[in-house]
């Protein structure tokens, strides 16, 4: 159990044991580079279809498209998503697919292909708020640990320089090798608490996807936080988030072990 003490202060005891953090858009401003490389693939390939097909063009956009359909979830099933909400649909094919193939996967792939060549140019950049509360967490002993559905987890992280603040790192390519469900799921985050000997009725959850906070939700987290970067503050709420800030600045260790608190006293009602 997170406790600290010293020779003149009795131990303190926390509400919680480990915090499960996401990455892009909580911990790496890359939320908005996934969101743009998304938008470039997409409208791309609806541009392809306008042609070969006679679709009328109709934009990918962040408010009807980005977020309810892609926002937090596995790549492929971001892409399945978002096709089957226009009505499209293509085979699946296989992750080997080359970003040039007319596939589920291989959209996917000339996604990831975009991504990675807007990070290369633009670096990656950090929310300082998060980082505060990383370090005071440490500070306290409570373990960390990330869970991302990207499978460029620890490619991102070894660009910011951050690797070493977590100790367990479950993303895109750990779900696939062990076969977890993607978000809406809470298999990610439940196989980080466990990597971390911590379970999720002790585990706090913070997110920034309606996806994600649905994950938190359905793995009974002792809380879930969102993270409303988008102004999806309702959203959010309604799909699972106990607490809704705006950015990590407004909460701490003592904020964190109250509204476990007021959750586990009123477990039909949301902490605040």
């Amino acid at each position: 159990m997170g406790k600290i003490s010293s020779v003149f202060e009795a131990p303190v005891m926390f509400n919680f044991d480990a915090v499960v953090f996401d990455l892009d858009g909580v911990i790496t401003k890359t939320a908005s580079i996934h969101s743009l490389a998304w938008k470039t693939m997409f409208d791309e390939y609806l541009r392809h279809r306008e042609r070969t097909h006679g679709e009328p063009f109709r934009e990918f956009t962040q408010a009807d498209d980005y977020l309810p359909h892609v926002d937090g979830r596995p790549r492929y099933q971001g892409v399945t998503a978002f096709l089957k909400s226009r009505g499209i649909n293509i085979p699946v094919g296989i992750p080997e697919d080359l970003p040039s193939k007319e596939t589920i996967c291989g959209l996917g792939n000339r996604k990831n292909e975009i991504f990675n060549r807007l990070v290369d140019a633009s670096g990656v950049g950090l929310y300082d708020s998060s980082l505060k509360l990383i370090a005071e967490l440490h500070t306290h002993g409570v373990r960390v640990g990330l869970a991302t559905s990207s499978k460029n987890g620890d490619y991102v992280l070894k660009r910011a320089g951050i690797l070493h603040l977590f100790e367990t790192r479950v993303d895109g390519i750990v779900s696939a090798r062990i076969a977890l469900r993607g978000k809406p799921e809470p298999d990610i985050f439940i196989a980080a608490c466990s990597n971390l000997g911590a379970t999720p009725g002790r585990s706090i959850v913070i997110e920034d996807a309606v996806s994600g906070v649905q994950a938190g939700a359905k793995g009974k987290f002792a809380l879930v936080i969102g993270i409303a970067r988008d102004n999806n503050a309702p959203e959010l709420k309604a799909n699972g988030a106990d607490v809704v800030v705006e950015d990590l600045d407004e909460t701490n260790m003592e904020k964190l072990n109250q509204w476990v608190a007021a959750k586990r006293a009123t477990p039909a009602t949301a902490a605040g």
